[in-house]
């Protein structure tokens, strides 16, 4: 298994655990949901489904076009909930206690942009940086 399919093995599996939490334990998902969001429950459900059907889509190996839309569909994810990420760390480090802390917060921060370039890259929709052989 090269690097490439490691790392769509790793995505997938990060996604998948992050949707069973969105099901099995939205409390959490609920907290940091910005105010502005409607119906936060069923969006923090329905981004659960995303998640694991987006990261079925990636490790499937029958449908190169479904592996790309599920690559395109998680980047988007990772975009649209970047809001949430924000929502959180600025919750958070208004707390007395400085929460979480810079620690946590600013590689969540760092992260976000590269989880969205490795849907894209992993699922081949992308090469970017990297020369097609």
């Amino acid at each position: 298994m090269n690097f490439k399919a490691v790392l769509m093995w790793v995505l997938a599996i990060f996604y998948a655990v992050a949707g069973y939490f969105h099901l099995a334990s939205p409390g959490g998902f609920l907290t940091i949901m910005p105010d502005w969001v409607p119906f936060p429950r069923a969006v923090v459900l329905w981004t659960g489904v995303a998640e694991l059907l987006g990261a079925a889509g990636l490790v499937q190996p029958w449908w190169p076009r479904l592996r790309k839309a599920a690559g395109i569909g998680l980047a988007l994810y990772a975009l649209c909930v970047w809001p949430a990420n924000i929502n959180h760390f600025a919750m958070d480090m208004a707390r007395d206690d400085g929460g979480m802390g810079l620690a946590y917060h600013v590689p969540r921060m760092i992260a976000q942009p590269i989880i969205i370039w490795l849907a894209l890259w992993v699922s081949g929709t992308t090469t970017w940086p990297f020369r097609p052989r």
